[in-house]
């Protein structure tokens, strides 16, 4: 093979697992998940694990942190190359399935991510912040070349947190090589998406979802931690503390997850910019 790596990549819904997972049994490949909320153990049917899809094939990345604590991409590219290395060490190929592409491109680009520790106080006093405050504060600490800092809440947050850190601490950064990837990407019309998503919805609820983030909640989980993961952790939870009606959730949830996935097509147009070769597959 010319490639370190295999990279399967596209918008939710679009049916990566199923197309990775062919692609594996092709040539005895194993999977590495780039889903940034598929690391949480218990977090099945709102993730869409679907582990069954994988019909022995084996991967590598998910189920690995319990639900409710903040694993971050500075996590996520240690692990993924510390998972990277035990595959090829025993001469299998790797692929890289998801659709989180900031996980995608810090596992394959090298980036140098600095290594914060999680503030929960300071968290706690930013979340009671607007989000137009926290970029203003953001920007008087660095230079914003664009909106990916800022593209949901959550990694607004994170990333004022890193700024405020590195303000007063010296700052170890992680050193990771850049591999040689291919990346394929699957291509849906807008209107097959949506579809297919609200389809995808209406199975979830219909499988167990609300009892999933019931039990998640009865665990002892706060229900602040689940809202964090965002999309159907946000939206049940808010149902299920009498915030919102069944009804409000699961339209507001739908929409919610139409925008996520044309910011995942933003970002993978974003990496053809910044001179990442896709090839496009029509599915």
């Amino acid at each position: 093979m010319d490639y370190d790596l295999t990279c399967v990549l596209g918008p939710t819904a679009s049916g990566k697992t199923k197309f990775a997972v062919a692609l594996a049994k092709d040539t005895g490949a194993e999977i590495l998940s780039a889903d940034s909320r598929q690391v949480y153990r218990g977090m099945d049917i709102g993730t869409g694990k679907d582990l069954a899809d994988y019909d022995g094939v084996p991967y590598h990345l998910i189920d690995i942190v319990p639900a409710g604590t903040k694993y971050d991409i500075f996590q996520y590219q240690r692990d993924f190359h510390k998972a990277y290395r035990d595959i090829v060490s025993r001469g299998k190929p790797a692929i890289l399935c998801g659709g989180s592409g900031l996980y995608i491109e810090a596992a394959t680009r090298g980036y140098r991510l600095p290594e914060v520790p999680q503030n929960p106080v300071l968290r706690a006093e930013l979340e009671k912040q607007s989000d137009e405050e926290l970029i203003s504060r953001l920007a008087s600490l660095k230079t914003l070349h664009n909106s990916t800092d800022y593209d949901t809440r959550k990694r607004l947050i994170r990333a004022l947190e890193i700024a405020i850190y590195e303000q007063e601490h010296p700052v170890d950064r992680s050193a990771f090589p850049p591999l040689k990837t291919r990346y394929i990407g699957l291509d849906v019309s807008r209107e097959e998406r949506n579809a297919r998503i609200d389809a995808r919805l209406d199975a979830r609820l219909a499988a167990g979802m609300v009892d999933e983030i019931r039990g998640l909640l009865e665990s002892g989980i706060a229900p602040e931690d689940l809202i964090y993961y965002g999309l159907e952790y946000k939206f049940i939870t808010l149902y299920l503390t009498g915030e919102l009606s069944y009804d409000e959730m699961h339209d507001r949830l739908a929409t919610a997850i139409h925008q996520f996935a044309k910011r995942q097509m933003t970002w993978f147009r974003g990496m053809e910019r910044r001179g990442i070769e896709i090839e496009w597959v029509k599915v």
